[in-house]
């Protein structure tokens, strides 16, 4: 694998499902910030205590005006019963079919194992990608270095809320 995708790029636009009968377009988020949080399973104990981490600082994220969303090549069914099982209140996407398309472009897909890496992506409210890592599988990368990289960002207007929050599960 090459890597992921490096700081500066411009992050690759996609369209994935949030539920089975809904999709979430990154286009959706113009002018917000995004936290891309790639992981490789729903249920698998380090990506379930990675979310639930995520989940408990997310007011932080939202404080610094970004967007969090979570990535596997699980099912949008697989997701749902995750999201509602941890408590969950942001879009989990799926990368289903194709299998790792997204995962692919941003340089994050697993081959070997069929699965995405544990790869974070800062993106800035014009689309750039403004930090990247990608974690060792097996170890849950926290949030302090998205929070390191949101508190060096300059404050968002306040004009928008946060995106699709239809999407955000209850």
């Amino acid at each position: 694998m090459a890597g992921i995708l490096a700081k500066g790029t411009r992050a690759p636009g996609f369209t994935l499902h949030v539920t089975p009968d809904q999709k979430l377009s990154l286009d959706e988020f113009a002018g917000r910030r995004v936290i891309l949080a790639f992981y490789p399973a729903d249920w698998s104990p380090v990506c379930g205590d990675q979310m639930s981490l995520y989940n408990h600082v997310l007011p932080e994220f939202r404080r610094h005006g970004a967007d969090l969303l979570g990535i596997s090549v699980d099912g949008a069914w697989c997701h749902q019963s995750f999201a509602r099982d941890r408590k969950l209140h942001f879009a989990l996407l799926s990368d289903f079919e194709p299998k790792g398309d997204v995962a692919k472009s941003y340089g994050a897909y697993r081959s070997a194992d069929g699965v995405a890496e544990r790869a974070l992506f800062v993106i800035d409210e014009k689309g750039m990608i403004v930090w990247s890592y990608c974690s060792p599988i097996a170890v849950n990368p926290g949030a302090d270095g998205i929070m390191d990289v949101l508190e060096t960002l300059p404050p968002l207007e306040k004009k928008h809320g946060p995106a699709k929050s239809a999407h955000n599960v209850a």
